[in-house]
């Protein structure tokens, strides 16, 4: 079995003999190792263990717009602390002030305790 054959980008990671795991690039397949950013066939950068799948961009409008309801809350899938954002019209704005900093900064996690790093 050659390195380019794959059994698809869900598959499971493997130990290698020199340690360290394997895993499938996200968007061509290949076998990887899994500390690699960015797949050396295709050139897909790849998540990073503590990276949200979600993006910052939608967080990001959704606290500058509808923030004092908990939009971006609900987004990351935070819905406790969403209701109370939307009970408290956002902490009187100085949650959502907060909040925006913290996107910008790119230190928000979701609900997983998934840091928010892509833009797009």
């Amino acid at each position: 079995m050659n390195e380019n054959t794959n059994s698809g980008p869900g598959a499971a990671a493997t130990d290698t003999p020199g340690g360290g795991q394997m895993v499938y690039c996200r968007a061509c397949g290949r076998r990887i190792h899994s500390s690699a950013t960015s797949c050396p066939g295709c050139g897909a950068r790849q998540m990073v263990a503590d990276e949200s799948h979600r993006i910052i961009l939608p967080a990001f409008l959704l606290c500058l717009l509808l923030g004092s309801l908990g939009a971006h809350r609900y987004y990351v899938g935070k819905i406790g602390t969403g209701l109370l954002m939307l009970v408290t019209a956002g902490g009187l704005g100085i949650w959502v002030l907060i909040d925006l900093i913290m996107i910008l900064a790119g230190s928000f996690r979701d609900i997983d305790g998934k840091t928010l790093r892509r833009w797009t």
